[in-house]
């Protein structure tokens, strides 16, 4: 089983690792970037796998001067299944939405059912809140989804503003099943890698507990998103005020990520994030970075079974990113870690880094509570009820691994383990036919924030 292996690596290899950060060019000191092994020292005898860990954090101001503008577009299913409560929350979610933007930022109105219906085209708002705001109230519900059309035709509404020095995102609330023209989840993932070209993102609001999550979850990802399930309307009016509060943070964005790992040292695996590996190379895409949220990408990294004695590189790495706090600049940081090989054991064992393990830890259990859901959709619900248990068992071995002794992980870190592994336990308890549907957006949901450290 792909934990256990992993589990084992971790508990045989050890601690944090030397680097060496580059200093960056004068242009590019907006982006903090760490790069950490799971061991600083390796065995010099021994095939193992090794965990390598990129860390990316603004260091933007939190009250900066001026913030990046914001072009954007809401995108509400106005079907049927919308009907009462559902309709009126999410008025009030548009309303939350268009109160957190100033008058230099631009918005798009759209709505869908069957038909999309383009309620106020993407433009400054200036001042027309009032105008904005009577044409949120006179939304009516009714019809079928035309998902796919409405989310299409708000990334249409982003390219007339677009720019590289704005946040460009499309927000998509939906309470049901894509059933109009492309509906399946592949469909609508092709759609938002289209928009992350552009530079576009989208974020999907699920309501209730009808809409299709792959679906939604998979647009988010795409496009690097965040992904919602909300299951009360009572409580699309704070979302919509957390995902706007998301999207006036963003600092940077466009950010390129490339791993050239040396002789001896061959990627594996890139832990929960989509990319590329090609022999020795690795890439990655993040489409934006915000002000006081750091995101992580973890690859595996097999290395090398022979090794004479001493330090070596691992990997030459660059992050290139376009810089919003200065109107779009690209801007690059580059790091070069290395690792000490060692035939004393007691010296490898030492070397573990326990903060970047707890994250490794994350990562390896949500993919397992992905291969759970998988379980349970062909009904094997022994299967993913011991999956689970196993999953949760694997998560407390290891935050009691790395909360104790010297360099313990921050107290922060093994809090998300603490939850993750309740979380686990929750969720095997919670498989029969009448509590899933609950269940399999509430682990959707979970395992996309994990996986693109989502900020809210």
């Amino acid at each position: 089983m792909p934990m256990i292996r992993h589990a084992a690596a971790a508990l045989s290899l050890a601690a944090l690792m030397a680097f060496a950060t580059l200093p960056p060019p004068a242009t590019a000191a907006e982006i903090k970037l760490d790069a950490e092994l799971g061991q600083s020292v390796l065995p010099t005898k021994n095939a193992v796998h090794v965990y390598l860990r990129l860390s990316l954090k603004s260091l933007a101001a939190v009250n900066r001067d001026r913030r990046t503008q914001v072009n954007v577009a809401i995108v509400i299913d106005r079907s049927g299944s919308m009907n009462g409560p559902r309709i009126a929350a999410a008025k009030e979610g548009a309303r939350v939405a268009l109160d957190r933007l100033s008058s230099d930022d631009t918005l798009a109105l759209v709505s869908y059912n069957h038909d999309v219906d383009v309620l106020s085209p993407a433009a400054p708002l200036g001042s027309s809140r009032a105008k904005l705001k009577r044409a949120i109230n006179g939304l009516r519900s009714g019809g079928t989804t035309a998902l796919y059309d409405g989310v299409k035709e708000g990334g249409r509404q982003i390219e007339a503003f677009l720019s590289d020095n704005n946040v460009n995102r499309v927000v998509l609330l939906s309470d049901g099943l894509a059933n109009v023209g492309p509906s399946s989840p592949r469909d609508l993932a092709r759609l938002g890698r289209k928009l992350a070209s552009k530079g576009i993102s989208v974020s999907t609001i699920g309501l209730g507990l009808d809409y299709n999550e792959d679906l939604m979850q998979r647009l988010a990802a795409a496009s690097d998103g965040n992904h919602v399930f909300v299951e009360r309307p009572s409580d699309l009016a704070e979302v919509f005020d957390r995902e706007f509060g998301d999207a006036l943070s963003v600092s940077a964005r466009d950010i390129t990520i490339i791993i050239e790992c040396k002789l001896g040292f061959k990627p594996t695996h890139i832990l929960g994030r989509d990319g590329e590996i090609d022999g020795n190379r690795i890439k990655v895409k993040l489409n934006q970075l915000q002000t006081e949220n750091e995101r992580y990408v973890v690859v595996e990294l097999a290395a090398p079974e022979n090794h004479s004695e001493g330090d070596a590189d691992v990997a030459d790495i660059k992050v290139e990113y376009l810089d919003l706090d200065r109107d779009g600049a690209p801007a690059r940081i580059e790091s070069r870690p290395r690792v000490r090989f060692s035939a004393n054991k007691e010296e490898v064992d030492d070397s573990l880094n326990k903060t970047v393990m707890s994250q490794v830890t994350e990562q390896v259990a949500t993919e397992q509570s992905e291969k759970a859901v998988k379980l349970r959709d062909k009904g094997d619900i022994a299967g993913a009820r011991k999956l689970l248990n196993d999953n949760a068992a694997y998560i407390k071995q290891s935050y009691e691994r790395y909360s104790s002794g010297a360099s313990a992980a921050p107290a922060a870190t093994i809090g998300v383990l603490n939850e993750l592994e309740k979380k686990n336990r929750q969720a095997a308890q919670s498989l029969d036919a009448d509590s899933w549907a609950r269940t399999r957006k509430s682990m959707r949901h979970d395992q996309h924030k994990a996986k693109v450290q989502q900020s809210y």
